[in-house]
């Protein structure tokens, strides 16, 4: 009786230990998570959607690292590695957040939109950043964002295994390469602004060449807006 009580603490303990360690990966994600990890959710959310999230993920990668055992050292720095690969599975997923709100950056500076409730999100930022940010995030939350969420932490063990701290190069060169990519996709989705821009500057100077007298600045302010407006909704 004694054994097998003994062998049921050991597997219970490595149960436990396993799914803290998942749990600081997710955890640490959600820190910077798009959406769910968001400032505006509340923090007891946040906290109950990373420990159901950790219950479903756990019984994924638990066979795949059946005993955890060592000094208490070790275990310290099993944990510090799994919260680091968290943070960067987060700060992955928020550059693309961060691509969105790039391009409504561009966009609003482009035009007269710029300042229209701007700053009424977490983040200070131009009003078509926001908007732009909250569809992202509407539409991957009603494209099952939670599924995808699981099933990404599950495979990540496959390139960041538990224990293993990510190579200094290779983050390196990781981390260059998301944020190039978020500013060209941020550029590329601003680019309709940036055009619809260049063509309304070089009408309203073309007409105020030829007409000094009208105040052109008066008559294009509203139709750049519009323009952009309707951009925006296609």
């Amino acid at each position: 009786m004694i054994s097998v009580l003994a062998d049921v603490l050991s597997i219970t303990e490595n149960w436990l230990a396993v799914g803290i360690a998942v749990f600081l990966r997710i955890g640490a994600a959600f820190l910077v998570l798009p959406g769910l990890g968001d400032a505006m959710i509340p923090a007891r959310i946040r906290l109950g959607a990373a420990l159901a999230l950790s219950a479903v993920v756990t019984p994924m990668v638990h066979a795949d690292y059946p005993e955890i055992n060592g000094p208490n050292q070790m275990l310290a720095v099993l944990f510090f590695t799994e919260a680091v690969s968290g943070l960067l599975l987060g700060i992955g997923l928020r550059l693309l957040i961060h691509a969105l709100q790039i391009a409504g950056s561009i966009a609003a500076n482009a035009t007269s939109l710029a300042q229209l409730s701007a700053g009424a999100g977490g983040e200070p930022q131009p009003a078509i950043g926001q908007i732009l940010m909250l569809a992202g995030i509407t539409l991957a939350i009603m494209g099952g964002l939670h599924v995808h969420l699981a099933q990404s932490f599950a495979l990540s063990y496959d390139v960041l295994p538990l224990g293993q701290f990510p190579v200094a190069g290779d983050l390196g060169r990781w981390g260059i390469a998301r944020v190039g990519s978020a500013f060209a996709l941020g550029f590329s989705l601003a680019a309709p602004f940036l055009i619809a821009s260049l063509l309304y500057n070089l009408t309203l100077g073309a007409i105020n060449k030829a007409m000094p007298q009208l105040m052109v600045a008066l008559v294009g302010a509203p139709a750049i807006t519009l323009g952009s407006l309707v951009l925006l909704f296609i």
